[in-house]
């Protein structure tokens, strides 16, 4: 399990599940609470956060190994990285954020990974669930009923971000009073 000081929480699902737009909902209303969040994201392709003709794009291609670019509003480091290179792993970026400055980070992906997470499930893709052969998996969010339903873990509405950041911010508050690592979850959430 990944050591961390702050609540540390994955969203795994198969690709097509709806992570991202799951994300983009959550994240605002964990604003709304006063939360400062981290996120990562894992990505599966070669990708480009600077485009041709920005200086910092020019700069990297000349060479530049680790170019960082800052304003008043964001500050962002590309690395770059030899092509031979594992995946880096989530405790090697997890070193590159500011704890200092943040209450929770959730994770987009790195379903390989050893840290609390919360699977979603949409039944009507086919797929099937990644718990129980997951034992990070905290929580499944799901559109629809399972087929099975886990006895030990709380069963959220995919369909409804409020839900699932109260869930959130219930770990949040838990973390407050003991370490991560010996968590437990005391809040029940079932679909309905």
């Amino acid at each position: 399990m990944i050591s961390f000081p702050l609540p540390l929480i994955g969203f795994s699902a198969f690709s097509g599940t709806g992570k991202t737009t799951l994300l983009t909902q959550v994240l605002p209303l964990l604003k709304e609470q006063g939360l400062r969040v981290g996120a990562i994201k894992h990505a599966h392709h070669e990708f480009e956060v600077d485009y041709p003709n920005k200086d910092s794009y020019r700069l990297r291609k000349a060479g530049a190994d680790q170019m960082l670019v800052a304003s008043r509003q964001r500050i962002a480091l590309i690395t770059e990285r030899e092509d031979d290179l594992a995946e880096p792993e989530l405790c090697e970026l997890l070193k590159s954020l500011d704890t200092r400055t943040l209450d929770l980070v959730l994770v987009e992906g790195y379903k390989r990974e050893h840290f609390p997470k919360i699977e979603l499930h949409r039944p009507s893709l086919g797929k099937k669930l990644l718990y129980p052969e997951d034992p990070n998996i905290i929580a499944i969010a799901t559109d629809d009923r399972l087929s099975t339903t886990p006895c030990h873990i709380p069963v959220l509405d995919l369909n409804s971000p409020a839900g699932i950041v109260d869930f959130l911010l219930s770990i949040t508050l838990q973390h407050k009073k003991q370490p991560l690592q010996t968590f437990s979850l005391q809040r029940q959430h079932r679909f309905q």
